[in-house]
C-alpha cells in the first residue's frame, strides 16, 4: 500500500538523506565499537571481515565418454561444486568397476558416478562405498535391423544379442526384462561379446540379430544405421527408475558428512540444470564425445528422465534392482535385497525441508520433500519422462 509521501519529491529526497546518514552512522558505530571491544558490534565487524572458507579438495571419478554423466562436467563448468565449497578434481576412470570401487573405498578417489546395474554386484562383495543419490533415468537401448522382424523382446527367443561385455548394465537389464516375460535369458537367448563399437558391425554382418548398449554409442548407431529400437530401460515399471548413481567413500561419509552432503547437493543441482538446459549441457559435454555433435547429444539428454531420487525412495529403487539381479543369478541367492540396499546406500542430504534448484535462466523453484523426517524422491515441478 502506498503512503501519501510516496509521490512527494521533497519527502523522498529527505528520506534518502536520512537513510544515507543512518547508514554512515551505523558503519561508524560498528567501527568504533569494535575498536573499544563492545561484544555485539565487534561480532558484526568481525563477520564482515571474516575470510572465506577455503574450498574442500575432492576427487570424483567418472566415465567421460558416457553422456549420462553429463551433470559432472556441468557441475564443474557452471560452478555448482564451488557454490557448495568444493574444489573437485575430475578423474576419467576407464578401468573395471571393481577397480573403480576399490579406488573409492581405499581413498584414491573420494566418489564416483556410474550405472546402478554395473555397481550393484561389486557392492555385494563389501566395498566401503555408499550410494547417496540417483542421477537420472534412461540411456540403455536394445536395437535390431528393420529386416530382422524383431519388434519386441519376445522376438529375441532363439536369437543372438551383441553386448559390450557380459557384465554390462545393458546385458543385465535386458536379461531381467526377458525373464519377466517368460523368456529364459540363459537358454532361450544367446549373448555374444564385442568391444565397442564392434556390435554395430556384427549386426551388419548378421553375426547377431540385436545389440544392446548405452548412450551415446547405441543412440548413434540407431541413427546412423537406421536401426529399430526394440526396447529401452524406460519401459513399463522402469519408466521412473533411476539408471546412474553417485557413490561416496564410506569413510568420508562417516568422518566428514558435510562434504558428502555438499557433493550430493551439487550434483543433484547440476542434474536439474542439465535436464532443463539440455542444449547447453550437451555443448559442455561435447569435447568428451567426438563421435556425436551437439545436436545429437542434446537429443540424447532430452530422451533421459529428470529423475534423481534420494533417501528412502532411492533405497527402494536399489532394493528393486537387487531383487531383479538376484532373479537372473547375478546376485547371490542368499542376498536380501532390502538389507543390501540399506547397507550400501546412505541419506546424504541436508535436513532442510526444501532445496532450491537452478532452473533455466536463474529461475529458482522450490522442491519439497515428501516425508517429514527423511527426504524421498527429489523431482522438479513438471519433470517427466521424455520419450
Amino acid at each position: 500500500m502506498m503512503s501519501d509521501h510516496d509521490d512527494n519529491p521533497a519527502f523522498n529526497a529527505a528520506r534518502r538523506v536520512w537513510l544515507r546518514n543512518t547508514a554512515w552512522a551505523a558503519g561508524t558505530a560498528a567501527f568504533g565499537a569494535a575498536a573499544f571491544g563492545l561484544p555485539g558490534m565487534r561480532a558484526w565487524a568481525d563477520e564482515a571481515q571474516k575470510p572465506q572458507e577455503p574450498l574442500k579438495p575432492l576427487k570424483l571419478s567418472w566415465n567421460a565418454s558416457a553422456i549420462c554423466t553429463a551433470p559432472v562436467p556441468v557441475a564443474q563448468k557452471q560452478g555448482f561444486f564451488r557454490k557448495h565449497g568444493l574444489d573437485v578434481e575430475l578423474v576419467n576412470f576407464a578401468g573395471s568397476t571393481d577397480q573403480l570401487l576399490e579406488a573409492i573405498a581405499t581413498g584414491k578417489s573420494d566418489a564416483g558416478v556410474g550405472m546402478a546395474l554395473r555397481w550393484i554386484k561389486p557392492l555385494e562383495q563389501g566395498f566401503d562405498v555408499k550410494l547417496t543419490a540417483g542421477i537420472h533415468g534412461g540411456c540403455m537401448r536394445l536395437l535390431a535391423t528393420r529386416a530382422s522382424g524383431i519388434v519386441d523382446l519376445q522376438g529375441l527367443k532363439g536369437r543372438t544379442v551383441g553386448v559390450s561385455d557380459m557384465a554390462s548394465p545393458a546385458k543385465n537389464f535386458f536379461a531381467v526384462t526377458l525373464k519377466k516375460i517368460g523368456v529364459d535369458p540363459d537358454n532361450d537367448v544367446r549373448w555374444r561379446q564385442y568391444p565397442a563399437p564392434l556390435p554395430g558391425e556384427a549386426l551388419k554382418k548378421g553375426e547377431v540379430q540385436a545389440i544392446a548398449d548405452g548412450d551415446p554409442t547405441i543412440w548413434t548407431l540407431r541413427e546412423s544405421d537406421r536401426l529399430q529400437e526394440v526396447s529401452n530401460n524406460l519401459c513399463v515399471e522402469y519408466a521412473n527408475r533411476v539408471c546412474c548413481v553417485l557413490g561416496v567413500r564410506g569413510s568420508l561419509i562417516r568422518k566428514d558428512r558435510a562434504t558428502a552432503q555438499a557433493l550430493t547437493q551439487a550434483l543433484l543441482e547440476a542434474t536439474g540444470w542439465t535436464a532443463n538446459n539440455p542444449a547447453q549441457a550437451a555443448a559442455i559435454f561435447a569435447p568428451n564425445a567426438p563421435g556425436a555433435n551437439v545436436e545429437q547429444l542434446t537429443a540424447m539428454l532430452k530422451s533421459h528422465t529428470d529423475h534423481h531420487p534420494v533417501g528412502d525412495a532411492f533405497k527402494k529403487e536399489i532394493a528393486l534392482y537387487a531383487d531383479d539381479l538376484k532373479s537372473v543369478g547375478v546376485l547371490n541367492s542368499g542376498t536380501n535385497p532390502q538389507r543390501f540396499a540399506t547397507a550400501c546406500s546412505r541419506t546424504c542430504w541436508p535436513d532442510a525441508r526444501a532445496v532450491r534448484l537452478l532452473r533455466g535462466e536463474d529461475q529458482a523453484v522450490i522442491v519439497s520433500f515428501v516425508a517429514a523426517s527423511c527426504p524421498t524422491t527429489l523431482r522438479t515441478r513438471g519433470s517427466r519422462s521424455r520419450p
